[in-house]
């Protein structure tokens, strides 16, 4: 049941532009009849194993068109970085993982001075953003952070803000969760090159 929730949920995420691996495992058990009660965490599928299914699936049904995408999803990741440069700019999820979906938001770690710099650089360009607070995890300590949503070359971009210290600290999504990977500039310029070759 485990490894059927797994294609289930990848299925979902790559069909219907899911981009949250919780409700694709609750679609994927409902489709297949599992009983709530019956579906202990242990029952579930991680989210690696739903995302080796995912790239499974990508390259079996949907290789060109997924390529193009995660390439113009890295191209304006890039283009973001690049004038966000100076508060170190890491990009992370789904478009570094080239697991993004159709509807992807881009995800980008900044670690300036001040959160009001990241604001004041948004607001001066005009660039309409909300913006709420978050967390991320290091060992047992939690790291505070600002979130900004936006509209990038009309792309969604989720700019999680750190304090500089954080830079140098391997963070992540939950207490016991994994460490997220994260590609500075150069690494994500290196990736587009690859891409191409």
């Amino acid at each position: 049941m485990r490894a059927r929730i797994a294609a289930a949920a990848a299925r979902i995420m790559a069909e219907d532009g899911v981009d949250d691996f919780a409700l694709a495992k609750r679609k994927a058990a409902r489709q297949l009849g599992a009983a709530r009660g019956d579906l202990t965490r242990e029952a579930l599928p991680r989210n690696d194993e739903i995302e080796a299914e995912l790239r499974a699936y990508r390259a079996l049904y949907q290789p060109k068109e997924h390529a193009s995408r995660i390439d113009e999803l890295r191209r304006v990741a890039l283009d973001a970085m690049q004038a966000l440069s100076r508060f170190s700019p890491y990009l992370t999820g789904p478009v570094l993982k080239g697991t993004a979906g159709p509807y992807a938001e881009i995800e980008l770690q900044l670690f300036p001075e001040s959160a009001k710099e990241v604001e004041i650089f948004l607001l001066e360009r005009r660039i309409a953003y909300s913006t709420h607070e978050g967390r991320r995890f290091s060992g047992d300590r939690a790291h505070a952070m600002s979130v900004f949503n936006l509209e990038w070359r009309d792309t969604p971009l989720k700019l999680s803000v750190f304090d500089p210290r954080d830079e140098r600290v391997a963070l992540k999504t939950s207490q016991a969760g994994r460490v997220m990977e994260r590609a500075a500039l150069p690494e994500v310029e290196a990736l587009l090159r690859s891409d191409t070759t």
